[in-house]
Order: structure tokens, then sequence, then C-alpha cells
């Protein structure tokens, strides 16, 4: 299959469509849908082997680069200015606290300071999508969900600038023989995020300023396209080796605040990113090592518990010190449940970062992402009803066609 690049997107893509189909009947989001088709495929049947979803390793990147712009879209300076500290205070604590407890359980198991580190900055990131799906679908509102909205927006970006540090961190220590000193472990990540942070900033700036020039849909899918390319391709370059993901989160950032079309281009952008997301959960469930999982049991129950306790901790205190209403220090964490997309870029940059640790890492957070997207949707569904932001006749199942 290795030999036939185009055939193999094609079956992940058809796997991934079928898939999607069945999951409807049980309803569960379509990220649970693309890794279950991706298992399947891989280490389940072996049509998509390693070596083949290693070789479409271009595709993850792209697909990464585009979720990462997607979340800093949502960071209009004008949108932050009316939702005011609340979010933002919450946000910080619910993502550190998520961190902090994943790092000392994983600490006290034993396991190494680089693979406690790296699932201690994943941890902080929520999948937004599948919260959204469930206000949407049950038209939820409250102030439950209309904190939730901003804090999920922001908690993917914070979980980026952890990896950022934390990764850069659990690097140092990785390598034998290199000297740590205050350089290496502070300064050298802290340097990276700003350069990163910069370039993003610059592309997203010539971006806006190019967008004047062209007016058509397709030109301007065209140009969101050549500047996640360039985003991407410069942060891999052995000159700059920077994040991709902070570029990216960045061009996105930039574009939404400086120019006033940005809108058109986002819309364009969420037609096309759809197939690409697509293949990206496909491929990443098919590259999941089961002979790892049979390893790291402990490890993942623990990574699963651990981040659960630390959201809904996190969350419960910044409410708490926000004096938020009732219903959001009770409920808020237990809609910050899934995880997906985001946690699995990251994961997948760590086997590139640490390869003797990445397989781990990435089995840990695959089993983790599809436990989280069974159970998560479920979870946010239970806390708006029970905060009473869903009421019953929106929470009885529909008797229509799908």
């Amino acid at each position: 299959m290795n030999q036939f690049p185009l055939l193999a997107l094609a079956i992940a893509m058809a796997a991934g469509l079928f898939m999607s189909r069945l999951v409807r009947y049980v309803r569960l989001p379509n990220v649970t849908a693309y890794l279950v088709a991706g298992v399947l495929l891989g280490p389940v049947f072996g049509v998509l082997d390693v070596t083949t979803t290693s070789s479409l390793s271009i595709i993850s990147d792209v697909a990464l680069g585009f979720i990462a712009y997607s979340i800093g879209a949502e960071f209009k300076l004008s949108y932050l200015k009316n939702i005011g500290v609340k979010p933002i205070v919450i946000t910080c604590f619910e993502s550190a606290f998520a961190s902090l407890v994943v790092f000392l359980a994983l600490n006290a198991l034993g396991q190494p300071l680089p693979v406690s580190l790296t699932l201690a900055a994943i941890a902080a990131a929520t999948a937004p999508a599948a919260t959204l799906m469930v206000i949407r679908q049950y038209k939820a509102k409250g102030p439950v969900c209309s904190m939730l909205l901003p804090v999920v927006a922001m908690d993917d970006a914070t979980g980026l600038i952890l990896y950022a540090v934390l990764s850069n961190l659990a690097i140092s220590l990785d390598k034998k023989g290199v000297e740590l000193n205050v350089v290496s472990l502070l300064l050298m990540p802290l340097l990276q995020i700003i350069l990163s942070l910069l370039l993003g900033l610059a592309i997203g700036f010539l971006l806006a300023f190019v967008l004047r020039f062209f007016h058509s849909r397709g030109n301007k899918l065209a140009l969101t396209l050549c500047a996640v390319f360039l985003g991407v391709g410069l942060s891999a370059t052995n000159v700059l080796n920077l994040s991709s993901l902070l570029v990216c989160m960045m061009i996105g950032a930039a574009l939404v605040n400086l120019s006033q079309g940005s809108d058109a281009m986002l819309e364009q952008c969420d037609r096309f990113t759809p197939p690409l997301f697509m293949l990206f959960f496909v491929l990443s469930g098919a590259g999941l090592d089961f002979s790892v999982l049979t390893t790291v049991g402990l490890v993942g129950v623990t990574y699963v518990l651990a981040r659960v306790a630390g959201k809904v901790l996190g969350a419960t205190l910044g409410a708490v010190v926000e004096k938020c209403d009732r219903n959001i220090v009770r409920y808020l964490g237990l809609t910050l449940i899934p995880q997906a997309g985001v946690a699995i870029g990251m994961a997948r940059l760590a086997m590139q970062d640490l390869p003797e640790y990445g397989a781990i890492i990435n089995a840990v957070v695959l089993a983790g992402t599809l436990i989280y997207e069974l159970t998560g949707p479920v979870i946010t569904k239970t806390a708006l009803l029970k905060a009473g932001e869903i009421t019953p006749e929106n929470a009885a199942p529909k008797k229509k066609a799908a």
C-alpha cells in the first residue's frame, strides 16, 4: 500500500465516511468514528501499515496547521474584551491543574520525566467540537454554556503554549550527555515561543495585506492554503525549528484582528478542511501500535482519570475565585472532558521530538481520546441537564430521518 498513496488515502476516506454513518445510530461524534476506522484499517486488519501512515505524514502536518489556524481565529480582541477576565482565569486554572495532576500522578508511577512532562502538557487541551456539538444538538442555553464557549476556545491555545514549554523541557532532559542549565531548560523554550509567535504574526500581517487585492472565493482559499503551508514549512526548517502549532495559531489570530475580510476566508477554510481532518484522524488511528498498549495500561488509566480530576478541580476553583454562578462552579468542569484533535496532534509531534518515548505517548493519548470521546459528550449532556440548560423536550430523541 505504501507504493499507492492515493489508493491508501481513498481507502482511508471511504472507511471514515462509512464509519461516521454507523456511529450516528449510537449518537457518537464523528472524530470517534474516524479513529475507530483507522484502528480497523491499521492494527486490526493491516490494510494501512505503519510505513504507509508514515509516508503520508504530510497530511498530518497540514491538518495540524489548519487546526491551530482555526484556534487562533477564535481570538478576536473585541470578543475577548466583551467576555471579560472570568473565562481567562478559569481557563488558566483548569489547564494548569489538569497538567499538574497528570504530571504528579505519572511521576508517582515512576514514569520517565519526558513522558510525564509531555503528557502533562497534552492533558491541558480540550476538544471544542464535541462540546459544541452537544450544545447545538440540544439547544442548550444558560450561564454554564455562556462560560463554556469562551473557555473551550482558549483551552487549546493554552495547551499549545504549555506543550511548547514542556516538550522543549522534555527534549532537553531526553538528550543524553547534554548539560542542563537555565538556558536549555527555560530560555530556549521561551525563545522558541516568542519567535514562533513573531513568525505567525508576520505571516498573518502579510496575509491580511495581500487579501485586499484578491476577492474571489477561490483566491481567498488559495491565500489561506499558502499562509498555512508557509507557516508549517518555515517552522520545520533546520534553521528555525519553531513550533508550527504556535505559528499557525498566530496566523489565524493576526488575520481575524487585522482584516475585515477574515470571516469570508474562515468560511472558505471551514468548507475545505473537513476531509483533511477526516484523513488526519483515520491515519492517526491507523498508526496506533497495539503492542505498546499492553505495556501502558496503568499509565493510560492514570492519565485518563488524573486529567478528569485536574479539569474538574481547576474549573471549580477558578469559578469560585471569580465568584461565578453556582451552576458554573458545580458543572463546568464536567463539560471539559472531551479531547481530540489538538491532543492527537501534539502526540504525533511527540513521536518526532521524543523517538524513545513517542510511541507510548501516542498510544496513551489515542486510547484516552477514544474513552473521552465516547464518554465526554454524554457527561456534558448530563451536566447541562442538571444545570437546567437543556430542556426535557430538547433532550428527548427526535423521531426523524438522519
